[in-house]
């Protein structure tokens, strides 16, 4: 019953409209990634993002949240999977809907080819964001549903760690 209250609160939550004069990023747009991490993995099945040194070291591991319908890879827009297979953060948006957001490069080539040849859409926008704006008061409660359209989410406070510490053109590798 309570896991099934905070999905209608998380759901609702998201289609809720978000205020104009919101203060979208407590991380400036310009603040740049200290640097360090060589790469981020996300593990779907375990629901862990980690960000990982150039040795392999994990250096941060972190609780997420996936798409609606997690499991396999994503195959066309509206699906509700998150992708899988290596990709790279190819940029960010601090004025994002939720909490600031990094974009993974969702699809590639090989996405956009398959999806033709089933005469599908493959979708995009695949994002790393916090919470909703308006919304981060959850928290960590967040990660009991998966609850996005694809992306993957972590706390506002975790969202600002990752922020600072992923640049643009760090490889992002999503296995199952």
């Amino acid at each position: 019953m309570r896991f099934r209250l905070l999905k209608t609160i998380l759901i609702l939550s998201a289609a809720a409209p978000v205020a104009a004069d919101f203060a979208f990023a407590q991380v400036p747009a310009s603040a740049a990634p200290e640097g360090g991490v060589e790469t981020v993995l996300v593990e779907k099945g375990e629901r862990r993002l980690q960000l990982l040194g150039a040795d392999g070291t994990v250096l941060k591991s972190y609780t997420i949240a996936l798409g609606g319908d997690p499991l396999g890879h994503k195959q066309r827009e509206g699906d509700g999977r998150t992708p899988e297979g290596r990709y790279t953060i190819d940029w960010r948006n601090p004025q994002s809907a939720y909490h600031l957001s990094l974009h993974i490069s969702y699809p590639d080539q090989d996405d956009t080819r398959r999806a033709n040849e089933r005469g599908e859409d493959p979708g995009g926008m695949i994002m790393i964001h916090g919470m909703r704006n308006g919304l981060g008061w959850l928290g960590s409660l967040h990660q009991y549903v998966d609850w996005t359209d694809g992306c993957i989410a972590v706390t506002n406070a975790e969202m600002d760690e990752i922020w600072r510490l992923v640049p643009n053109g760090t490889p992002i590798e999503i296995r199952p």
